[in-house]
Parts: structure tokens; C-alpha cells; sequence
């Protein structure tokens, strides 16, 4: 009787242990989708205007459209990004605005000074038209969030950015910096804030974060020394700027020479 009592016990923990088994197998099985479909559902004039969302919105796209067509400053002329073969005055504007007005962070947090600025080409979205500027204007010249690093090079660094300025043979905004190219294209009488560049130095440069980490193939920020993020955008500066100057200065002074 006892051997039967023991033999029912190992019977039921030996269904207990395959049911477990089997569970468990089962728990592990791989599965592989196979096909996946879907439907383009065009939304177009067959689905009528909703009032009920209308009336939502409306108050907050009239409280944007207020902000953004705001008159913050006046520009005198347009100012365009193809008025130069390696300078344009969007682009002094910009460069310049970024330095006057990073500077206002950087000199509290870290009390430095901004050098020289280095932006791109590619990042000008839109030309300044003449008349009067808001704050829409800003938002199409710089539709991205990118924001202001300032990054301290070695001289080293500054040659090799000035390489990679001439071999692009783009009109990327500079500030703080003025310089020949010669007829074999090199860079020389190079000036920086108005002294003679020294290779010994450090400077401090101005760009938005997507440059300062390699963006646009510019490589030389990746070796910085220092990184300061500012946290300011760069729409946001030129906004800042419009309101401090209330008339936009026309910048078309001379920041590359190139010899003949």
C-alpha cells in the first residue's frame, strides 16, 4: 500500500514536470511576420472641415500668427544668400548677429569672448526682404532648433578650417575673421578681430551644434579643446537681434579677398 502511495506521488509529479515542459516549450517558439499590408487612406475634399476642431484651433493660430507677424525691426534692402561669390550680406548678418549676441551669454557663464563665427551655407533657408521684419522671417531663414556651441580651436584648427572654407567655394556666413586667398589657394593676411591671427592661440569660434559635431563634413570642431552649448537657438538669437537694432544693418564689408 505504501509502494502504491509512492507510486501515485511520483506518477502526478512526473505529469506535473511534462505539463511544465510542454508549457515551456511551447512559451519559447519563434514567430516571423510573414506579410504585412496596408491602405492609403487620402484625406482630401470628400472629408468636410470639422467646426467643432476649427473652433478649437482658431484661437491659437490667431495668438501665433500675432507673434510671428509682429514687426520686431526694419531692413533697408534685401539681403540674400547668392549676392556673393564667398560672402553674402544674409550671411554677415547672421554671423555677425551670433557673435554680438552670443557673446552676451558666453562673457556671463564663462567670462569669455567670442572670436570669430562659422556657419553654413546650406543652413540659410531664406533671404531678409526689404521692409518691415517679424518673427516669421526669422522662422523661415532658420526653420531648424539648432542652437549656439561655442568651441575653442587650436591655430592648427583655424588653418584647417580656413582650408576647408576655400576648397567648399561657398559663401558660408564668417564673422570676427578676414583673409586672402591666394592663387594657389591658400589663405594668408589672416586677421582676427582685427589682429594678425597667432597659431599659438586659442580662439574662441561660434557655430550651431549640428557643425560642431562634424556636421557639413567640418571635422576640424570634433578636435575642439572646449565646448560651451549656450542653449540659445540660433532663431531665437536672430530675433533677439532684430529687436535690439530696430534697423538692420547692411553689412558688405570685405572679409575675403581673393587674389587675381
Amino acid at each position: 500500500m505504501v509502494k502504491l502511495k509512492k507510486y501515485n506521488v511520483f506518477l502526478k509529479l512526473f505529469v506535473i514536470f511534462l505539463t511544465l515542459f510542454f508549457l515551456e516549450s511551447c512559451s519559447k517558439q519563434n514567430y516571423q511576420i510573414s506579410k504585412i499590408e496596408g491602405k492609403l487612406i487620402p484625406v482630401d475634399s470628400i472629408y468636410g472641415q470639422s467646426t467643432e476642431i476649427e473652433n478649437f484651433v482658431k484661437p491659437y493660430r490667431e495668438h501665433i500668427n500675432n507673434d510671428l507677424d509682429s514687426v520686431l525691426a526694419y531692413c533697408p534692402e534685401n539681403l540674400l544668400k547668392s549676392d556673393g561669390k564667398w560672402q553674402s550680406t544674409i550671411g554677415n548678418l547672421m554671423a555677425d548677429a551670433c557673435v554680438d549676441r552670443g557673446n552676451i551669454v558666453l562673457e556671463k557663464r564663462e567670462q569669455k569672448k567670442i572670436d570669430l563665427c562659422l556657419l553654413n551655407y546650406g543652413g540659410i533657408r531664406a533671404s531678409l526682404p526689404k521692409g518691415n521684419i517679424t518673427a516669421r522671417n526669422a522662422y523661415e531663414i532658420m526653420p531648424f532648433e539648432n542652437s549656439l556651441v561655442v568651441l575653442a580651436l587650436k591655430g592648427t584648427q583655424i588653418n584647417e578650417m580656413l582650408s576647408y572654407f576655400i576648397s567648399e567655394k561657398k559663401a558660408h556666413p564668417l564673422s570676427g575673421i578676414t583673409f586672402t586667398i591666394t592663387k594657389d589657394w591658400k589663405a594668408k593676411n589672416i586677421m582676427i578681430q582685427g589682429q594678425p591671427f597667432d597659431e599659438n592661440k586659442t580662439y574662441y569660434v561660434a557655430t550651431n551644434d549640428y557643425l560642431a559635431n562634424g556636421g557639413d563634413k567640418m571635422n576640424f570642431f570634433k578636435t575642439s579643446t572646449q565646448k560651451f552649448d549656450l542653449d540659445y537657438k540660433l532663431r531665437d538669437i536672430f530675433i533677439d537681434y532684430f529687436k535690439e537694432v530696430d534697423t538692420i544693418p547692411v553689412k558688405k564689408d570685405l572679409r575675403i579677398i581673393q587674389d587675381k
